[in-house]
Formats: C-alpha cells, structure tokens, sequence
C-alpha cells in the first residue's frame, strides 16, 4: 500500500468521487436493517483479527516515519498498533453491534383531533465525515457507529497514520461486502494532501455533517471554514464548586478523582472553585494530595494563603484547559460567584457541584449552561460509555443538532411521520 496513491491526481475531483460514492451508499444504508448491519460489524471485527499481522506491519511503516520525522514518544504510542489494541478495536466493533438499533424507532405517536395520528421516526442523518488525528483505532471505532446508526462516513486520518488507516479500511470494506452492505459505506481518504480536508469540509452536496476530533487549531480551522454542520467542542476547561454545604470528605474525594484519575482528557477538571466558608477545611487537605500527586496549583490571593506549595494564578489560567498535572483554584464567597465564574470562564463542557443543599443544587443544574452538570460527582464520568451510550463518536458543546456525549442516537435525527386513513383537511 502507498501512502498516496492517486499523487498527481486532481484532489477536488477525487473528493467530488468520493462524495458522490458516500450519498449513493447512504440510501442503502439507510433502508439496511438491523441484522445485516450487525452482520457487516462482526464481519468486520473477524477480519481485523484475522489481519492482525498486515495490520502491524502497516503500521510499522508509519511508526518507522514518525520517529524519522521526530514524532514525541506520547505521539507514537497512540499511533502504535498492538496485538492487544487490534483486540480491542474488535470488542468495541461486537460492542455497536449488541447495542439497540435507534434507526426506525417511533415515538410519541398521538391521535390528533382531526383523527390522524402524529409521530416521529429516529433516522440516519446521511453522509458523515469524520476528521481525525493519531490513533488508527477511531478508524475503526467511528466506521462502527456511522454503520450502525445507518450512515454513510467518510474519514479522514491524520497523515502520520496514513498506512495503518488504509489497512483497517481494507478489514472494513470487506466486512461490508461480506455482509451484503455497500463497501462505500464506509470510505476512508487516501491522500495526505491537506486540500481534501478543505473539500469535504465544503461539501454540503455530498456531507451532511462534519465531526472533527483533535487539537483545538484542528477544530477551530473546521469550525471557520466549513460550509457543512459542525458537530463539535472546542476544549474542556471543567469545573468543580464545593459548596458550604459540601460533605467535606465526599468534596476532597471527587475533586481529587477529577483532578487525577486522568489528565489528558476533556473532561478532567481543570479549575476548582471553593466556597470562602469552608476553604479552611479543604484547602489545605486537598494541596496536600495533590502536592503528593505532582498537580501544580494556581491560586487566587487566599488559596496561596492556605496552600503552601501554591502558585499564584495569572489572568489566563482560569481560560486555560492544561491537560496536565496542573490545577487553578479559586476561593468564591458562594454559590453566586461560582455561577458567575463558570459563566465567564467554561467551555460548556462539563461543570459539578459538590453540596448537600437540595436548593442549591437544583439552582446549580438549572443555571449552569453546560452540555453536562453534575452533583456530587466526578467530572470524569463524562463520556458516552459511562453515560449509558455504549460508545460515543465525540463531545458536542453546541446547542443543535446533539449536546454532551454523541452516541448512536446523536448520528441520528427525527422526521414527522403522520398516519390516516383517508382523512382530508376541512
């Protein structure tokens, strides 16, 4: 396999071929029905099994030129395909597959005065494209939930994965056919060229929505320049109130989960705000473990006060999304200024309260204008998996079509069915 086998080609043609192959495959996909497409799933996850050692070796192409072109050690790894990540990727695919098919579902089916009955029906929205860096496994893990949700996709890997995505592609075309579905289906970009980015970003003829997953200069270009929908968030600057009312042991506990359990995600808290009431009673608790975890804590005025290995925070920490072993703190007079703060300064990914004040909390839920609010809870928890969804394609913080978690149901949208007998209007 080359890394780019149509060189020399018109990319803007290539990517109008591609579209009109998506929009074509998308009409069948969305009439295929729930058995044949969890066919193409276990098909697809046999093949990746059984290719195992292609896989690699295609892979080993790419890890041989990210180190000659300096890629990081953290970089390699998430590119890196091993036996027990290909495993995984056909777990996940048996996963989409044993999960509940939304395509088709009517809901809220009422008699009308008139005698007509009103529904809706969950269906496929149509040709999605995915944008996406480093890890091969989102080839095979967004292929999943497009088929499943009766889409079509086309995606686009980064190009440091370019071989790696080709070989998975071939497991999946395969596993498509094998089960009667189309292979174009799913199309997985074959050029490196950055143009074809800026084609199917500009395709609304051909895509009907466009889901960018990377860095936030990735999302930020999609966002500016695409002239499709845009299912997407730009980064997850979290944060967790402990209240007056807080149960001090339940706050350090989940404040320390969030901060810690991971620091490379969306969801990881990335600013603590505490009640002036009770930060004499946490603070220092809390800086104690995080000191001993490595965290750097960047405070206002009184939490360096009462944090000894403190830092104090610039203007820009409490817009900052670290990723890192880093955390602001902040001590706020109360439930007002924290709402006020995570206004000012959220990226309406996901924000907690830690309290024991049933009023407080539900005033909490109802003005804090994020995609998920939570109470007593770790930020952590955000994602479809943990969420019930059994798998998700991203995070959105937009408002239309789909907020929070994007699973199955948020690859899919609703019409209006209507149902009579002859009735006419009078």
């Amino acid at each position: 396999m080359s890394a780019n086998p149509h060189t020399g080609f018109q990319v803007q043609a290539y990517m109008q071929q591609v579209g009109m192959q998506a929009r074509a495959a998308a009409r069948l996909m969305a009439a295929a029905d729930t058995a044949s497409k969890n066919a193409a799933l276990i098909a697809i996850a046999a093949r990746l099994e059984s290719s195992a050692q292609l896989l690699q070796d295609e892979n080993n192409k790419d890890l041989e030129a990210g180190r000659q072109n300096g890629l990081s050690d953290a970089m390699l790894d998430r590119l890196e395909l091993t036996t027990e990540r290909i495993g995984a990727m056909a777990e996940g695919l048996r996963q989409v597959a044993a999960l509940p098919d939304p395509v088709g579902v009517i809901s809220d089916m009422q008699y009308r005065p008139s005698g007509i009955q009103v529904g809706r029906m969950r269906v496929p929205l149509g040709v999605i494209g995915i944008i996406f860096e480093s890890r091969p496994n989102v080839t095979a893990d967004a292929a999943a939930l497009c088929l499943k949700s009766g889409n079509a996709s086309i995606l686009r890997g980064g190009s440091e994965a370019i071989h790696s995505n080709q070989a998975i592609a071939l497991c999946i075309q395969q596993g498509l056919e094998e089960a009667g579905l189309p292979a174009d289906a799913v199309q997985v970009i074959e050029t490196t060229d950055r143009d074809a980015v800026g084609e199917l970003i500009r395709m609304p003829e051909y895509v009907d929505v466009i889901v960018p997953r990377g860095g936030k200069g990735l999302i930020e270009r999609i966002s500016r320049e695409a002239r499709v929908p845009v299912i997407k968030h730009l980064d997850g600057i979290c944060h967790i109130y402990i209240d007056d009312d807080a149960d001090l042991d339940k706050a350090i506990q989940v404040a320390f989960n969030a901060k810690t359990q991971r620091y490379g995600t969306c969801n990881t808290m990335e600013t603590l705000l505490v009640s002036e009431v009770i930060a004499k009673e946490v603070l220092p608790e809390l800086g104690a473990m995080f000191a001993e975890k490595g965290v750097e804590v960047r405070g206002c005025e009184t939490t360096c006060n009462l944090v000894a290995t403190a830092k104090p925070a610039s203007v820009e920490d409490w817009d900052s999304e670290y990723l890192a072993p880093i955390l602001s703190v902040r001590v706020v007079k109360g439930l007002d200024e924290a709402i006020d703060h995570i206004e000012a300064h959220s990226s309406k990914h996901t924000d907690a309260i830690i309290s024991e004040n049933y009023s407080s909390t539900r005033r909490f839920l109802r003005e804090v204008d994020s995609s998920s609010v939570m109470v007593n809870a770790s930020t952590r928890f955000a994602d479809g998996f943990e969420y019930g969804l059994g798998a998700e394609i991203g995070i959105s913080t937009d408002k239309l079509h789909a907020r929070g978690p994007v699973g199955l149901e948020g690859l899919t949208t609703l019409k209006f069915v209507v149902l009579g007998d002859g009735h006419i209007r009078t």
